[in-house]
């Protein structure tokens, strides 16, 4: 989980009139009442300001990017193995994450690392066969890294995309059951 502080927010007056330093109205107020104006009391700085912390999950984040990345035209689906989008371009997956992901606690084809305010995510995808491949990944990049700082207010520095697989419009998908037309 992501721990993510709420910045102070303090309200101040629009004029030093609205806090007036002496009595708008006599003492004596049953003679004076209907004619006295109306004072509200404006908080103090101190009471306005709201602490606490906003905590993002990794699957919050991870389920916002497969969304975003299924919104793409051209992918099928997504992918199986994140991870294997690491291992492709020669970074190393840490323990962690690889046990995470094999006790099934990671999304389908999507894996995040949420470090405070940034988050960099791994995204696997299975193409459409007729799309030129190039340009889908750089459009899931694009839709992903825009609709999770868009979504969730947080930076994101990367978005790997790796294509696992090609697939002819309407061929069945592994493991789903086949639609009649």
């Amino acid at each position: 989980m992501t721990d993510v502080s709420v910045e102070d927010i303090a309200e101040e007056t629009d004029s030093p009139a609205e806090t007036p330093a002496t009595r708008p109205f006599p003492l004596n107020l049953s003679a004076s009442l209907a004619a006295a104006p109306v004072v509200t009391e404006v908080p103090s700085a101190a009471a306005a300001v709201v602490k606490g912390r906003i905590r993002v999950a990794d699957e919050v984040v991870e389920k916002v990017a497969a969304l975003a990345t299924l919104e793409v035209a051209g992918v099928v689906g997504l992918g199986e193995d994140p991870s294997g989008v690491l291992e492709a371009i020669g970074e190393r997956v840490s323990t962690a994450t690889a046990t995470a992901t094999a006790a099934g606690k990671r999304g389908r084809g999507v894996s995040a690392h949420v470090q405070d305010r940034t988050v960099a995510i791994d995204v696997s995808i299975v193409a459409e066969y007729g799309h030129v491949v190039m340009d889908v990944a750089n459009e899931v990049k694009n839709n992903v890294a825009r609709t999770v700082s868009r979504m969730l207010g947080m930076r994101v520095v990367e978005v790997n995309v790796g294509v696992e697989d090609v697939r002819l419009p309407g061929e069945p998908v592994p493991g789903r059951p086949a639609q009649d037309a």
